[in-house]
């Protein structure tokens, strides 16, 4: 078989791809930003004494973690337009990747809040911390450490799982590659192109949170534990 590689005609759509990858980077950053807040709001919820709230916590985890993102991708976008509330794609899109990554993140952030001993709780009482600074410094702070690295790879997931929104209209990377590849039918050339490019986002984002990690936690870097 001869194959004659042509990465000129690609390349000449560069800054299209480009934008198409700053595209998955703004969302990728809106969608980490907002899905871990709102993933750590919805773990201290699942501990809470109103069992109302847990109930409702509990179901939207389970809702969201066992069905498809394309699936909620579309009944954002599509759906609720059916019955009248209709939204910008690009705003549907990362509303779905923040009601997704908000999901896994509650039971990562949950994962480290249980892990807390409750002895650290009342020594820090015993020190007069008010019970902001306890959550704080003993509970939110060290919980986040211990999980930095599940964290990090659901993101990085997240990332990678962006490129499904090109199936709804957005136009992050794959929506604009599979635009290149139509013009310039070397759908070789752009597909290489696109693996090289999200493995270097992957890498940039490890890199990105390695570099947060350990700006925010002293006392690992102190002690030399890896994130």
């Amino acid at each position: 078989m001869h194959y004659e590689f042509d990465f000129a005609s690609v390349a000449a759509h560069w800054p299209l791809l480009l934008q198409g990858a700053w595209t998955t980077v703004q969302l990728s950053f809106l969608a980490t930003l907002l899905g871990f807040v709102l993933g750590a709001a919805c773990a201290v919820a699942r501990g809470s004494r109103h069992g109302w709230l847990r109930a409702a916590v509990s179901g939207y985890v389970e809702l969201i973690r066992n069905t498809p993102l394309l699936i909620q991708c579309y009944f954002l976008i599509f759906g609720l337009s059916s019955v009248g509330v209709t939204m910008p794609i690009m705003a549907g899109a990362t509303l779905a990747l923040v009601i997704n990554i908000g999901a896994y993140s509650c039971e990562i952030v949950r994962a480290g809040l249980e892990s807390i001993h409750h002895g650290q709780l009342e020594a820090a009482s015993c020190l007069g911390l008010s019970p902001a600074q306890v959550f704080w410094h003993v509970v939110l702070l060290p919980a986040v450490e211990r999980i930095w690295p599940a964290l990090t790879s659901q993101f990085v997931l997240m990332m990678l799982a962006s490129s499904i929104l090109s199936s709804v209209g957005a136009e992050e990377l794959l929506g604009v590659a599979n635009r290149v590849q139509s013009d310039t039918f070397r759908n070789f050339e752009v597909f290489l192109l696109l693996w090289a490019a999200y493995l270097a986002l992957a890498c940039l984002m490890r890199a990105g949170f390695w570099l947060l990690g350990q700006l925010v936690f002293t006392r690992r870097r102190k002690l030399g534990t890896p994130l």
